[in-house]
């Protein structure tokens, strides 16, 4: 099919301003062109407006995640250490292995007795001005005395026995 140059022309023209009609449109819909400068200053502050929202949203969103989290941690500790007394108070003979009047240093000890491998906690009572660090426990005398000689020879001399009554 032949068509004629002028015919090229006209089509060329009449596509030219569709496209240019309908892209002004767009352009004046999104308030590009056609508002004033206080009208496009209006818009960009609504725009900081609803970004500075968005982000607040978001950091609060990120604070309440990260107090589920520590409230979850809190949560398994405190169950933790509630079995732990619960096993304290089953048990009741210890192998102390050290005894500080600091807490600090009781702390410490009893972390490098748990890096070796024991499970080791402190003992403190209101009674007792001294902090115990307890290497193990037994609910049965002749088992703990025969895990004292061992500890006595193995791991620490100065070790002793404290039954909790």
């Amino acid at each position: 099919m032949y068509i004629n140059p002028d015919m090229k022309t006209t089509i060329a023209v009449f596509l030219t301003l569709i496209v240019l009609t309908s892209s002004c449109d767009f352009l004046r819909k999104k308030g590009l062109i056609g508002k004033s400068k206080a009208q496009k200053q209006a818009v960009s502050m609504a725009l900081q407006d609803s970004i500075r929202a968005a982000d607040s949203i978001k950091a609060v969103e990120e604070q309440m995640r990260t107090q589920a989290l520590e409230q979850a941690r809190f949560d398994s500790i405190r169950v933790a250490e509630q079995a732990r007394l619960e096993k304290e108070a089953l048990f009741k003979y210890h192998i102390i292995v050290g005894s500080f009047l600091t807490p600090e240093y009781a702390d410490d000890y009893m972390k490098y007795y748990r890096s070796m491998g024991y499970d080791a906690h402190i003992i403190g009572d209101s009674s007792n001005r001294f902090n115990l660090v307890s290497a193990e426990v037994h609910e049965n005398l002749r088992q703990a005395i025969r895990r004292l000689y061992q500890y006595q020879d193995t791991v620490e001399f100065e070790a002793w026995l404290y039954i909790n009554e």
